[in-house]
């Protein structure tokens, strides 16, 4: 039996699994380990010693990178007023500028390049937003559409459940990325230290969603819509087969989920 600590920085006891003759369980080569809550989890050791050296290797590009800049802030050394200095290098480009331009025309000039910066950074901020928004669209509701657990453990489809829980999942760095309800990323269990991907992470974030037994297939969610009036038929509120958000606010009404 041993303790690991795990992301959160909760402490957990895990022990091995052991067969009817005592000998330890192998998942695809891991070793098979038994948590608290009594789930099991195929522990990557191989993994997850590659983990480890790439995290020291990682703090060990931090602290160069901070030693080199702790290197630059040396040469502003005696500089005692940051603003003064910008103050008399502003004074000095002014300066110059007035051999070509003359005098009361400097900041006319000025005004003018910062409007045309100024669009210029607009646009390209727009475009940025346009494209990310894109980017989103596509790997985020991409990995639902192409979700095995959506497929095979929810009776909702998989526009739907975007719908609910895409808050969870972001684009970084070309990846996509779970946070759970408080905003902290979703590591894998069987892959300490490494991010959870899709199916893990919308697994965990189901796991914990209070109305979860309304959406899974199985759980009595297909029977559970509200009762009608008159002849004891369920009512069916919503058009399912409208738009998105009708759909959503359809499947909202008929599982008395909240919005």
């Amino acid at each position: 039996m041993g303790h690991t600590n795990w992301p959160d920085g909760l402490k957990r006891t895990m022990k091995l699994k052991l067969d009817d003759k005592g000998n330890v369980v192998v998942q695809d080569g891991k070793p098979v380990y038994v948590k608290d809550d009594g789930s099991e989890v195929a522990f990557d050791v191989v993994g997850t010693t590659n983990t480890i050296s790439r995290l020291n290797a990682e703090a060990k590009g931090h602290r160069e990178r901070a030693e080199a800049a702790e290197g630059k802030l040396k040469s502003f050394d005696g500089i005692e007023d940051p603003e003064a200095a910008k103050k008399a290098l502003g004074t000095v480009a002014n300066l110059d500028a007035k051999k070509l331009i003359e005098a009361g025309e400097v900041e006319k000039v000025k005004g003018e390049i910062k409007a045309a910066y100024e669009k210029q950074l607009a646009d390209a901020n727009s475009e940025t937003e346009t494209l990310r928004g894109q980017l989103h669209g596509h790997m985020v509701g991409g990995s639902f559409t192409r979700s095995k657990f959506v497929t095979e453990k929810l009776a909702i489809p998989a526009d739907l459940v975007e719908a609910r829980f895409g808050k969870h999942f972001n684009v970084v760095d070309g990846k996509v990325v779970a946070t759970d309800a408080n905003g902290n990323k979703i590591y894998s269990a069987s892959n300490p230290g490494e991010l959870a991907d899709f199916d893990e992470a919308l697994t965990t974030i189901v796991g914990a969603y209070p109305q979860k037994n309304q959406i899974l297939k199985g759980s009595g969610a297909a029977g559970g819509g509200s009762g009608g009036s008159g002849g004891g038929k369920s009512q069916t509120k919503g058009d399912f087969g409208g738009s998105k958000s009708e759909r959503v606010a359809a499947i909202n009404a008929k599982f008395s989920l909240p919005s």
